[in-house]
């Protein structure tokens, strides 16, 4: 029943999708960081529903950090960020009592916690509970920014449809990083965004949905992050990213397209630039070799499967019975969820990596351009 992760900083979550609050608790966050509650309020708008593709619930996410903070800087005690509950339709899920959802954590909820589990809107396993993640992740992600390092995603695909590659050459990719963090549908090109949008749209009128794949990229990252063996960078970063809903595939770099290439295609060289500094001509190992990082842009991907709620009729099992079942499922829900997950893929990452710098360099490396 563990619901923390992380080692120097750790983050616990908790909370219910239908309770009176989600909310997550930062603990090893260090003393003397100007918080900036604007950060924290932009990150949760970017996972906010937005237009005919996203659920009709609406939370507006007003936070109130209760622990940790005075005056505008942490306090270095454990922080804790509450979310308030306040658009709850429970009665939506009254009918699928004893009838699980497919592809849904119902049954295995029940498997794990014999029935005394929140049934309602998913419980803890809802990705509501997603909100309380970003809002951690919001303070993981100032904590970078204040060492020059950026974190940013965007959606690679949707229902098929590609986005255009990112720029990996700078200055062009620090712009376009900076221009999707402040997007709600974050992608490289406006026309693919139009297209993901109508092919979801269409989706939802056929009572459907559809998935996708996020690209998350890091850059500004030291090299000699992670360990060489169970604490690699790809390691640590994979936990989290598979704790977010949905989420059941994570590449790093080519990822699985380097099953199909030659070594002499695959391996990086290495290079100098004037200043004597080193980098590698190519990126296939996504910015770690030896699960350690080598100063290249940290480069993952992660898919994202269609939404489990749907609108067709679909087959189930009635558990108090013990007979088949058919279910149709009523509430608000997303026909596409890739485009608010992208922020979440943010957080989790970003939590990941302040967890593995200061494991790296001490608590007091939070405190960055303060030191």
């Amino acid at each position: 029943m563990k619901n923390t992760i992380g080692e120097s900083f750790a983050v616990t979550l908790f909370g219910e999708s239908h309770g009176e609050m989600i909310g997550a608790v930062l603990d090893g966050v260090a003393p003397g960081i100007a918080l900036d509650l604007n950060l924290i309020r932009h990150q949760l708008t970017l996972r906010r529903p937005a237009g005919k593709i996203s659920t009709a619930r609406q939370e507006q996410d007003e936070f109130s950090i209760v622990s940790g903070l005075s005056q505008g800087y942490t306090t270095g005690s454990p922080l804790t960020i509450l979310i308030p509950n306040t658009q709850q339709h429970s009665a939506d899920y009254d009918s699928l009592k004893n009838r699980p959802r497919p592809s849904h954590a119902d049954y295995t909820a029940q498997c794990k916690y014999h029935g005394f589990q929140d049934a309602r809107g998913g419980g803890h396993f809802s990705g509501r509970i997603t909100a309380a993640l970003v809002a951690a992740g919001a303070v993981a992600v100032q904590i970078l920014q204040n060492h020059n390092i950026t974190v940013a995603s965007h959606i690679a695909s949707c229902a098929g449809i590609p986005d255009a590659p990112l720029p990996m050459a700078e200055p062009a990719l620090t712009a376009t990083l900076k221009q999707l963090n402040q997007s709600v549908f974050a992608t490289v090109s406006p026309q693919a965004a139009e297209q993901m949008q109508k092919a979801a749209e269409a989706a939802r009128q056929d009572a459907d949905s559809v998935g996708g794949v996020v690209e998350t990229v890091v850059t500004g990252l030291p090299a000699g992050l992670g360990e060489p063996w169970f604490d690699t960078v790809e390691g640590v970063l994979a936990k989290l990213l598979f704790s977010v809903p949905a989420v059941k595939g994570v590449e790093f770099g080519s990822g699985f397209a380097l099953a199909n290439m030659h070594g002499s295609t695959a391996n990086d060289p290495f290079c100098l630039d004037a200043d004597g500094k080193v980098y590698t001509a190519t990126n296939h190992n996504g910015g770690v070799n030896g699960g350690i990082t080598n100063g290249m842009p940290l480069v993952v991907r992660s898919a994202v499967k269609p939404t489990p709620s749907i609108y067709k009729p679909q087959q189930t099992v009635n558990l108090a019975e013990k007979t088949p079942a058919t279910i149709t499922i009523e509430g608000r829900h997303d026909p596409a969820i890739v485009h608010r997950a992208r922020v979440v893929m943010d957080s989790v990452v970003a939590i990941g990596l302040v967890d593995l710098c200061s494991l790296r360099y001490g608590t007091d490396w939070q405190l960055g351009h303060n030191t």
